[in-house]
């Protein structure tokens, strides 16, 4: 078929690149110091025979990280940098991932190689029949499995376009042949920019059958881990394919089907054999060495080209002689593999033509920017701008092996700078990041529907559950965040199960309000809106007001809600019970937000300071949020006799709100262990009250260390339907909570079960 032709079609240009990508990432797991890690699979990381994300590959200290599948390039790398995290975060701190395809110095023993520890007893039997058959050795070679599907519309309108006469499903078979026959063709041409395994280091080689080092790629020659020579099959047609894998398998040659480890598998079904029935569906491309200067073994860029130049291997046409066609690249690839990295190609001449053809290829298509295109000339007349040439050369100095570690530790580093993100998804809020870091470890599926509503679909196994900015789930029916919504419903509720609230009135004008200034003028008074939340709005005199202070508290409160509450001011401390499934898994102390005094500088250059702490940040994406210098920030500096220009003395402490929300630039305490079960039976009391299965409610106490049921013991403020969680797990100061993992033992305790 005339591929070509048909891709000029202006129809098919929206789908040209479009497609659907996987990566299956393996890496060794080192100490900082780059030593082979003798330590088990970490516990953290849930039940490996199910989980979807994060596995153990041949040996116990070999991790396999694995993406879901994606419809564009930034979501595959949305969910690979995600994965690393929790991979980095769950090892021990003093861990890392090693960032080269050869392992670190291994063990002398090869005893000393654990093979993985696996529940199904007959998984563990096949990797002793691979350790028998190959060597533990040559099962530590890591690399990049980058799985590619053509997007079906593409493959659509490729098939209403060539008019072959055949049934869909045997068009998609051969296009898939076809690119697969010339990829396992040309990709010594690949191997020579993208091949990074110069060299191998101590106790990986143990005997005279060894490359002459340094290499271009030992993991790509016949030194890598390949299979016996006597293992061959026909590429020719898919009845072929299958054909000599049954057979080899039935003589003995392989094992299972899965031990043939060729360049390219093809896919279609749970085993090699639904091919048969099922076609082609995707190729899964097995020779990319892992990238040492990308943190996640492979960047955008490469999979962009990589797509690119499997598009392009649609259009090339084969010699007569199809399993002839690939075995001159195994030849060719052979070749090149065993080059010196800073040597030019024996096959130069040809590696210019193809990139001649890329360009013309680019340009009669009209494609964007292709990625690496316009290196490659550069890259074949210097042999040192290759991956492999770029290490070998930092190599020179110190060795591999420290470029390595160097490049481990800044990876390492970046993963834990800020452990309370995700990386992928930094744009939510911090609570939902918090959770999808915990459900990605316990090897619970998570796909966001949502990411601007903060809406998650978490699935394990058949069992799926939808949660709403991290804690609104299931578990609480609809009335629930309608009742704690509405502020004055909550006190009625409240007050008829015995509990004690403040009292006070509610407004629906602010003439209404200003008329009821003379009740409250000499008592202290909150006036707050009666259905926003995070603290928003929220005005606190403690001693009463003036009539224009309170006249702008009510402004300030109508700005946030078409309706106000005034209320009595409770004296005492506040804090904030965290309820989940009838118990508090968490309190905290909230410190109002607050500068101090060094006698030098202004109250908002002390903000400005403060604000820098990288634990602080905005919209709840930092643990901690910025502190502001707004209208109720100045009323507040006003009632202590500042303005933001003031220059407090040296260790005075400057409130900027009287409201203690973390969400206004406050601080958080857990106190969590501080209170006795009486309080805590209160506040689970007051949540059942409302009928919420997860709440975040406010106490006010005067004195914890009093009986909770003696007169004035505590008043509760609010309840909230959507407490946020990430103050309690990563607070100002104390132990944090792991709230997430909580509201993921309520949705899914099957997993924790099987985790134990």
């Amino acid at each position: 078929m005339m591929i070509k032709n048909i891709l000029k079609q202006k129809a098919l240009f929206p789908y040209l690149l479009k497609g659907r990508y996987g990566i299956e990432r393996e890496a060794q797991r080192v100490t900082l110091a780059g030593d082979f890690s003798g330590t088990d699979h970490p516990a953290v990381l849930g039940n490996r025979s199910f989980h979807p994300y994060i596995q153990t590959d041949f040996a116990e200290n070999q991790l396999e990280l694995i993406t879901p599948v994606a419809d564009t390039v930034d979501e595959l790398f949305r969910y690979l940098g995600a994965i690393h995290d929790v991979a980095y975060r769950s090892m021990a701190p003093e861990e890392m991932l090693w960032p080269l395809s050869m392992p670190p110095a291994l063990p002398k023993a090869e005893a000393d190689i654990v093979i993985a520890k696996l529940d199904q007893f007959e998984d563990v039997l096949y990797r002793r029949y691979l350790a028998k058959t190959y060597g533990k050795r040559k099962q530590m070679v890591s690399g990049i499995h980058f799985n590619f599907e053509f997007a079906d519309r593409f493959l659509q309108q490729l098939y209403e376009a060539s008019d072959q006469g055949v049934e869909y499903q045997s068009f998609k078979t051969a296009l898939y042949l076809k690119v697969t026959r010339n990829y396992l063709h040309y990709r010594w041409f690949l191997t020579y920019f993208f091949g990074a395994t110069p060299t191998s280091e101590a106790n990986y080689f143990t005997d005279e059958q060894r490359p002459t080092e340094p290499v271009r790629s030992i993991r790509n020659s016949r030194y890598g881990y390949t299979n016996h020579p006597d293992v061959t099959v026909s590429y020719e047609s898919l009845e072929n394919y299958l054909g000599d894998i049954a057979a080899l398998v039935e003589t003995g040659k392989l094992q299972e089907e899965k031990e043939f480890y060729a360049p390219v598998r093809l896919r279609g079904g749970r085993r090699v054999a639904d091919l048969a029935e099922a076609g082609i569906r995707y190729i899964e491309i097995r020779n990319i060495d892992i990238d040492p200067y990308a943190a996640y073994g492979i960047s955008k860029e490469q999979v962009r080209f990589l797509h690119f130049f499997l598009l392009f291997l649609s259009t090339k046409d084969e010699g007569a002689d199809l399993d002839e066609w690939v075995k001159i690249g195994d030849r060719m690839n052979d070749t090149v593999a065993l080059e010196h990295p800073l040597a030019q190609t024996a096959y130069l001449q040809e590696a210019k033509e193809i990139v001649a053809e890329l360009y013309s290829f680019a340009a009669e298509l009209q494609l964007p920017e292709v990625p690496y295109l316009a290196q490659l000339g550069d890259m074949l007349e210097n042999p040192a701008l290759t991956f492999a040439g770029k290490l070998f050369q930092a190599s020179q100095s110190a060795g591999q092996a420290a470029v390595a570690r160097e490049l481990g530790v800044a990876y390492h580093q970046s993963a834990w700078a800020r452990p309370y993100q995700l990386a992928g998804y930094r744009t939510l809020e911090l609570s939902t990041q918090i959770l999808m870091f915990d459900a990605i470890q316990k090897g619970i599926k998570v796909t966001v529907l949502d990411e601007t509503d903060q809406f998650l679909r978490l699935q394990a196994g058949d069992h799926i559950e939808y949660v709403k900015n991290a804690n609104m789930t299931s578990k609480d029916q609809y009335i629930v965040p309608l009742i704690m919504a509405n502020k004055t419903v909550t006190k009625k509720v409240l007050a008829e199960h015995g509990f004690h609230v403040p009292s006070g009135a509610e407004f629906a004008t602010a003439a209404a309000a200003i008329d009821y200034y003379p009740h409250i003028a000499k008592s202290g008074f909150v006036v707050k809106p009666k259905t926003t939340n995070y603290g928003l709005g929220i005005s606190i005199f403690k001693e009463g007001a003036s009539l224009a202070d309170y006249q702008e508290a009510v402004a300030i409160a109508f700005a946030e809600d078409q309706s106000i509450l005034v209320e009595s001011f409770l004296a005492g401390t506040e804090y904030r019970f965290f309820v989940i499934d009838g118990r508090v898994d968490a309190i905290l102390l909230r410190i109002p937000a607050n500068v101090v005094g060094d006698g030098r500088q202004t109250i908002e250059a002390l903000v400005k300071e403060k604000n820098l702490d990288p634990l602080r940040g905005s919209h709840h994406r930092s643990p901690l949020e910025w502190i502001q210098l707004g209208n109720l920030e100045q009323l507040m500096l006003k009632e202590q006799g500042y303005t933001i220009g003031s220059v407090p003395p040296e260790g005075q402490i400057v409130y900027l709100r009287e409201n203690s929300n973390i969400s206004t630039g406050g601080d958080s305490i857990d106190v969590t262990d501080d209170f006795n079960e009486e309080y805590k039976a209160i506040a689970a009391a007051a949540v059942a009250a409302l009928g919420a299965s997860i709440c975040g409610i406010d106490l006010i106490i005067p004195d914890k260390t009093k009986p909770a049921d003696s007169e004035g013991a505590y008043g509760i403020i609010e309840a909230n339907f959507n407490p946020a969680m990430h103050m309690h797990v990563y607070p100002y100061s104390g132990a944090g909570q792991r709230l997430t993992m909580s509201v993921l033992r309520l949705l899914f305790p099957e997993v924790f079960d099987a985790s134990n």
